[in-house]
């Protein structure tokens, strides 16, 4: 067993023990305490339920109404031109909104152009580059009643687009 897989394996319960044995010392009814964060934790799922289900829906109606596919037929020779391949479309616009809808077209784009494909690279990096900035503001800022997000939304999209074209730019200096 190497010492990575060793650490890996032990991390977790041994953090685990240090945090019951500490609770014991200090006197803190660690067992209590967990159960009142778990009741927090169910309440707090039930108040963001209306949420995903909004952003679920409203992927689930971009993507069934053909409107990407239009906007990307739409965008084509222009992405063309400058060296992006449509094909990646999907997963820029899809990011920002749901990871596991990103999740999806990267494994679909993979799936189809092969993990060592210039696709295939460029999505992997778009991923790990970018965030679900849509779908944390809807749902951690719904969670805490925040109401105005404007400044918020402008930044979070603005750091994925820089993602997206950093990403772009990355993967074609060095694997295109």
């Amino acid at each position: 067993m190497g010492v990575i897989t060793a650490i890996s394996t032990w991390l977790i319960p041994s953090f685990l023990l240090i945090v019951l044995i500490t609770a014991t010392w200090k006197k803190i009814p660690a067992y209590e305490l967990f159960v009142e964060g778990g009741k927090e934790g169910v309440k707090l799922a039930f108040s963001l339920l209306p949420f995903l289900v909004g952003m679920l829906v409203s992927i689930s109606i971009l993507r069934s109404s053909g409107a990407l596919e239009a906007l990307i037929n739409f965008i084509s020779p222009l992405l063309m031109l400058i060296g992006v391949p449509p094909d990646i479309v999907p997963l820029a616009l899809v990011r920002p909104i749901s990871g596991n809808a990103a999740l999806g077209v990267t494994s679909e784009l993979i799936a189809t152009h092969g993990p060592d494909s210039f696709i295939g690279r460029l999505a992997s990096t778009m991923q790990g580059s970018t965030d679900t900035t849509l779908y944390i503001l809807t749902v951690y800022f719904g969670a805490v009643g925040i109401k105005k997000m404007r400044y918020a939304v402008k930044v979070g999209l603005l750091a994925d687009l820089v993602g997206i074209i950093v990403s772009i730019i990355i993967v074609t200096l060095i694997f295109g």
